[in-house]
């Protein structure tokens, strides 16, 4: 497979439109990992990326100009609300954070973190959750560094790859 291009700079944080499903579906299936996935390796046939659970309008995307002059999808983060109940309509989650091999450890997550915390915001919401599996240490140290702060812990909540992983629940205020 040949490498990808290098990033020459990254472009500003934008929502997702539906023609970005296929650059999303495949970013997707290229970062999974039992670090962070709870769900088992994607298998063709792919389903659709976008559905009624998943909703082009909850996933703000970074794209990248790369040295041979194009445009590369870099990563993404999705941010819906957690439930539909109204008793949560001030809360949003992060309910999925991707970023391309090729364009990490150049601040892309902390990028999209930052951006969905102004979208949550501007949106009208007070507070920001996500959830994390116990062993994604760089994950669980980006969050904290971001302002999250670990509200609870499922002790062995997940088994994947022979052990039981726990499920970390994190959160911070998003008012002043």
């Amino acid at each position: 497979m040949p490498s990808a291009p290098q990033f020459r700079s990254l472009c500003p944080v934008r929502p997702a439109r539906p023609a970005d499903e296929p650059a999303l579906a495949e970013l997707d299936r290229a970062t999974w990992s039992t670090l962070h996935s709870v769900q088992p390796r994607p298998q063709p046939p792919y389903p659709p990326f976008f559905d009624d659970r998943h909703r082009p309008e909850e996933f703000l995307l970074a794209e990248a100009d790369t040295d041979d002059g194009g445009r590369r999808l870099a990563g993404y983060i999705r941010l819906a609300r957690p439930t539909p109940l109204a008793a949560t309509a001030h809360v949003r989650q992060i309910q999925g954070l991707a970023v391309a091999e090729w364009a990490r450890g150049q601040g892309l997550a902390r990028t999209l973190l930052r951006a969905a915390h102004t979208e949550a915001r501007r949106q009208g919401a007070a507070r920001l959750t996500l959830r994390v599996l116990g062993h994604n240490a760089p994950a669980r140290a980006l969050y904290a560094s971001e302002g999250f702060a670990v509200e609870g812990v499922l002790p062995g909540e997940v088994f994947l790859d022979g052990r039981y992983v726990d499920d970390v629940l994190m959160g911070r205020s998003l008012t002043p």
